[in-house]
């Protein structure tokens, strides 16, 4: 489904009293040079333009159509118009899905709508600010421009706000999508990365399409360079029958969010003010090349926080080579000491040929990204002429090095808005605050990291069974026999009802043993007591037997691990809109405690697996910690794409599964899934 005609009409009809009243006056004020037909039953004019009185009055079809009345007229009106043939419509009308009587009327909308693209409901709708188009019934703060970003949102007044920064950012769109009835995020996506004047894509989502066509379109943005950031809020809900698991109250659905956008290449920002900041650096400069940076500043304050607000984040700032601190050097005051970040005083202040020297030496040395930190005072009360030879060296030396530079405010008011945008236009990026700076350098990295990997063949296969259906247990012996079956290693052992039994089994297994409770009710045996380990002989093996038989009806018994390096939990879950995903990170009882885990979805390519393992704290462990031994961390590995495999092939019904913990033995010897939990959805 095409929406160009939508987002870039030369006809537009509006439907509605105050609100389409809005849309006119928005139009002209931003010079739109297409027709504007109102529609109103019972009025001659709206803001001099001539009435129409139906859908089926009108001169033609229109491009665009705002329809600003109740829900029952809006489902009237988008069926006149799809009959029409129209290019497609913005349904202002709340009252539909989202509230408890409107779920007949949003099938009613989607019927009428057919193969005619609409926006909403419960959206304010599109502006297009190059080429002047708004089907927008309200303030905003945005001006025409020939090139800039697109803003995608669930929330029409984010979307407003974002549109009143005063901090140099050139909006191309801003696009409500309300309840998102018909026409998703994927599909406006898909419309956007086509347009030539569209820089980079920024989205406020609180939740997501279908997973497999978003990944269709980004991995066409990433085809047209057109890099993608996104705030994502929320928390999708996980299904009451899991929220016992270790893996649940360690990683939800935010972590699946958080992969889902790592996996599509979309950098995940936090906050509204590092998306502006964000969007700003990959409009002037796109994705960075790295994560190297270096900073120059006239105070050793600027130069400090700069260091420090590094710390945690993904960016580095490194030392320069001895001949880049030659280079440097040669510019600067004999009491300057030359480092990275740079602190050059202000023995060169208001002298631009000095200024120019010394940024031209820094930017020269090849960072992904220079930057200067450059605070302006206040224009009613101060006298900016002293700035300006910084601002005229900083833009001579990016002229001169052709090298990704941004300037640097540390207070946001400290950027006035004309001055970032003629920096945007000298190709300097203007970045308000220090750490927001920092995070959009770091969200421009990652981007650029995701485009220099190859895509991963296999597709995402979308969301697994409902959550709400009835989840069935297996006993430990039966999820360790299925997990086996996909080349999981398990301990050595067996299942019993009775003492004979006990006998029997023990007879084959080497001492210690392991002696636990088989219930398929129950989760987490260390808390139940349930678990006897280092058990010696068959005399202690009885009576522990002997305890746990007069609670429970079968027991597990098998051979202790006696030599793990570490201990891991793995964590399965099939999220309902984003589908499996797995959690890796630190277990044993206690996994929750330590907190350190790492997610993606699956399938995942053997380099993300890789990377989940060696970004984990316990991760010196498997290395070999202070001269121990190393662990088995390609066991580990074919391990997880064993598990990766097992629930590929059992999606349709596996609602989750949990090894821990895993014991990483010493290298050539293997890993082994101690403990398990399966869990399937069972039809109703």
């Amino acid at each position: 489904m095409s929406l160009k005609r939508l987002l870039q009409p030369h006809s537009i009809a509006v439907f509605g009293g105050r609100e389409a009243r809005e849309v006119v006056r928005q139009c002209r004020r931003m010079e739109f040079a297409g027709d504007i037909w109102p529609v109103h039953p019972s009025a001659d004019e709206v803001e001099g333009l001539r009435c129409f009185k139906s859908v089926e009055e009108l001169p033609s079809s229109p491009d665009a159509s705002f329809i600003g009345v109740n829900r029952q007229t809006t489902v009237d009106i988008v069926r006149s118009l799809s009959q029409k043939g129209a290019g497609g419509a913005v349904c202002y009308a709340s009252g539909f899905k989202e509230v408890s009587d409107g779920e007949d009327l949003n099938d009613a909308l989607i019927e009428s709508a057919g193969g005619m693209p609409i926006l909403g409901p419960n959206c304010y709708g599109v502006i297009n600010y190059l080429d002047g188009a708004l089907l927008w019934p309200d303030q905003h703060g945005g001006r025409r421009v020939d090139r800039g970003v697109a803003l995608l949102t669930q929330s029409s007044n984010i979307g407003i706000n974002l549109t009143m920064q005063a901090r140099g950012l050139p909006l191309a769109y801003l696009i409500a999508l309300g309840n998102q009835a018909q026409t998703d995020l994927a599909t406006v996506l898909a419309t956007l990365v086509e347009d030539d004047r569209v820089s980079a894509i920024g989205l406020y989502i609180e939740g997501f399409p279908d997973v497999r066509e978003l990944e269709k379109v980004m991995s066409r943005a990433r085809e047209r360079r057109i890099p993608v950031v996104a705030v994502k809020s929320g928390v999708s809900t996980q299904g009451a029958n899991i929220t016992r698991s270790h893996t649940a109250s360690m990683a939800g659905s935010d972590e699946a969010a958080s992969a889902l956008l790592k996996r599509l290449g979309i950098a995940r920002i936090q906050d509204l003010d590092t998306l502006v900041e964000s969007l700003k650096l990959l409009h002037v400069h796109g994705p960075l090349k790295g994560n190297r940076l270096c900073s120059m500043s006239c105070s050793g304050g600027e130069a400090s926080l700069m260091a420090d607000t590094a710390i945690g984040r993904d960016v580095v700032f490194p030392e320069l080579t001895s001949e880049q601190h030659d280079s440097v050097r040669a510019t600067v005051h004999d009491l300057v000491s030359v480092s990275n970040p740079l602190d050059y005083h202000t023995f060169a202040w208001n002298k631009e040929e000095d200024l120019f020297a010394t940024y031209s030496a820094m930017l020269a040395c090849g960072f992904d990204l220079s930057m200067l930190v450059l605070d302006f005072p206040r224009e009613d009360r101060c006298n900016l002429e002293t700035w300006d030879p910084a601002v005229n060296a900083v833009t001579r030396a990016v002229v001169k090095t052709r090298a990704p530079t941004a300037v640097v405010a540390s207070l946001p008011e400290s950027l006035p808005e004309k001055i970032a945008k003629d920096l945007v236009s000298m190709g300097v990026a203007p970045l308000c605050g220090i750490r927001q700076a920092l995070d959009a350098a770091q969200a421009a990295s990652q981007i650029g990291g995701a485009w220099r990997r190859p895509l991963f063949e296999r597709a995402l296969p979308g969301p697994g069974p409902h959550l709400e259906q009835p989840v069935e247990n297996l006993d430990e012996a039966h999820a360790k026999g299925e997990i086996e079956s996909f080349g999981v290693g398990v301990p050595r052992g067996d299942c019993v009802t009775s003492v004979d039994g006990l006998k029997n089994a023990a007879e084959s297994l080497t001492y210690p043993l392991v002696l636990k409770a088989c219930d398929a009710a129950l989760l987490h045996k260390s808390d139940a007591g349930a678990v006897m380990v280092g058990i010696d002989d068959f005399d202690e093996l009885v009576v522990g037997a002997e305890t746990l038989f007069s609670c429970y009806p079968s027991l597990l018994v098998e051979e202790m691990i006696t030599d793990a390096v570490c201990e891991l939990i793995v964590g399965v879950r099939q999220d309902p809109v984003i589908g499996p995903w797995m959690m890796v990170g630190s277990g044993g009882i206690y996994a929750e405690l330590l907190g350190d885990t790492r997610v993606t979805l699956l399938p995942a390519p053997d380099d993300e697996l890789e990377t989940m393992i060696s970004s984990l704290k316990i991760h010196p462990l498997l290395s070999g910690y202070r001269g121990s031994e190393a662990g088995d961390v390609s066991a580990l590995l074919a391990t997880l794409q064993s598990v990766s495999d097992f629930v590929m092939k059992r999606r349709e019904s596996l609602v989750a599964l949990e090894i821990n913990p895993l014991l990483v033995r010493p290298k050539g010897k293997g890993v082994c899934a101690v403990d398990a939990v399966l869990q399937y959805a069972r039809a109703s």
